[in-house]
Parts: structure tokens; sequence; C-alpha cells
């Protein structure tokens, strides 16, 4: 498989107060274990930066003006921009960088310039909702490339697949009412966002939810992937699979009590690349969302990405 990765050096200038848990140190941690020679085949890339318009795919001119006003012009000086979301002077930069690698992702994948693709940026996007930034984020990566893929390169059918440990409120409220995306969502629940129950089903099945409670594991996320997420790529049969990947369900994580292992997540990537294989003509891009330890994140990740090159 040819495994393209997305990076740049503006992702580490998204900077949160201190103590946060969306810090820069988090790529800094995946960098450190992409140095292991099993990684010397990846192609890295450097993420270009989408023009603003690109927003507009998933929301309103209205949120990308609101965010444009509170991202502050002054070095060290950081807006709160909503309860744990905040802006760096840098931050919208970052931001469109992250959309920028996302859209080249899908590009990649549909061109053949690349079989899969891992977007390592920051900050995340998954609670990002049409018209509001929460959880971290500011806008949604995973909306915006699905919407790309449909405008650009006519994709019918477009699946979002998210392990993250929250719930992406975002991306469900987006496609709620589109039954062109099938969206679908691991997650610990009850958890913030207080969303995500299996009774939030789209306008037409095209939302489906399997939380998981917490202090479980390994078991009960392959049985919440294998008898609920699975079935429903399959009966979906999509032109082109994206994952919002968060690692934060591992269990050295703060945020969370999911017990999962990096073998989690290899394994769970592997099913995701034989529905890809499927249907999808192996297209499928994965963009990096939460993970707040270090070494979970870093684990987790780089198995991740060496499943992605392996096939």
């Amino acid at each position: 498989m040819a495994t393209r990765l997305y990076e740049h050096p503006i992702f580490l200038e998204h900077i949160t107060p201190a103590g946060h848990p969306e810090r820069p140190d988090r790529l800094r941690s995946l960098n450190i274990a992409l140095e292991h020679p099993n990684f010397e085949r990846l192609e890295r890339k450097e993420a270009p930066q989408a023009n603003e318009d690109a927003v507009l795919l998933a929301h309103p001119e209205s949120h990308l003006i609101s965010i444009m006003r509170q991202i502050p012009e002054d070095d060290g000086e950081i807006n709160r921009i909503e309860a744990d979301t905040y802006a760096s002077p840098k931050s919208l930069q970052a931001a469109l960088t992250g959309i920028g690698a996302a859209m080249a992702a899908v590009d990649d994948v549909f061109s053949g310039a690349a079989d899969n693709v891992f977007v390592a940026s920051r900050p995340p996007g998954h609670h990002a909702e049409t018209e509001k930034a929460m959880g971290f984020c500011l806008f949604n990566n995973a909306a915006i490339a699905a919407r790309h893929a449909q405008k650009v390169h006519g994709a019918e059918r477009v699946a979002i697949v998210d392990w993250d440990v929250h719930h992406g409120n975002g991306t469900q409220d987006i496609f709620w009412n589109d039954t062109s995306v099938l969206f679908c969502s691991t997650h610990q629940m009850p958890l913030y966002p207080w969303s995500g129950d299996k009774k939030e089903t789209g306008i037409k099945n095209n939302v489906v939810n399997a939380p998981l409670s917490p202090n479980t594991g390994s078991d009960h996320f392959r049985e919440a992937f294998k008898s609920r997420v699975l079935p429903a790529l399959s009966d979906f049969s999509p032109d082109i699979i994206i994952i919002s990947a968060g690692f934060d369900a591992h269990h050295r994580d703060p945020l969370a009590q999911i017990n999962l292992v990096g073998d989690d997540f290899d394994w769970a990537t592997g099913r995701i690349l034989e529905m890809a294989d499927k249907f999808a003509a192996n297209r499928v891009v994965s963009l990096l969302e939460g993970g707040y330890d270090l070494e979970g994140l870093a684990e987790s990740a780089a198995m991740h990405i060496l499943r992605m090159m392996k096939g």
C-alpha cells in the first residue's frame, strides 16, 4: 500500500493555555514514534494551506467571520472562544492548513497518488458544528474533506468513521439531514459532549452511534465495531472512507475511561481497510482528532499508520 502523511510546522504554533490537554507536544510525541525504521517507506509531505473559502464547504460564512474576528493579533495572546476552545495568533493558519491537508489527502486517494493518507494536524475538528466552535475544534476537517470529495471528485457516498472517545457531535450535526454521507461513531457515553445515543440516527439512518460504557475495553469496542459500524459500511458501500482518528480511548488517556490498547486501533484500521478494498478502491483518509496521553497517542497512532502502510 502507498501511504502518505501530511504534516507542517504551523501545527505546533496553535497555542493553548498551560496545562491544556490539546497541546503541541501531541505532535512532537508522534514524530518521535515515526523515527522508527518501520516508517522509512512512509511518504511525508508538507501540508498545503487551504483558502478561507474552503471552510464554507461545511460552515456558513458567519462562522468563518466569527472565528477570524477572535484570532488575537499579539504574540503570546490567547483568546477563549468557547469553554475549552482557544485561539492564538497562528491558530487560523494552522486550522486552514489542516483543512488543506485533508483536502489534499482526498485528492491523493482519488488520483491514485496514494492508497491512503494520514493527516497529523491540530487543532482537531470533529466537535465543530455547523455554526459553533467547541471541544478544542474551530472547523470540522472531516466534514470539509467529505464535501470536497463530493464537489471535486463526484463521490456519491462518503462514509466518516469516528473512533475518538468523545462523540463527534459536530460531524453528526453537519450531516444529520444528508443521506449521501454516513456517519458512524464509537465513543464513551456518558461523556462530553453528552450526545451520541443509539437513538440518534439522522434523517434516514445515515447516523450510526455505538456508545460504550465507562470502564469497558477491547471486547466491547470490537463488538460495537463488528455489530454496528461494519454492517453500516457494508450496506452503504462508500466511495471513500474518512476516519476521524482520535486515540483518547487508549487506557492511559486522562480524559476518558475506555481501556483500549494500541492493538485495538491496529485491528480497527484493518477492518476499515478491508471495507475500503471491497467498496472504495482502497480510498481511506485518516485525520487526527483526540489523544491526550503522549505515550498512548504515539503508540496508537503509530500502529494505525503502520497498518495503513501494510494494508
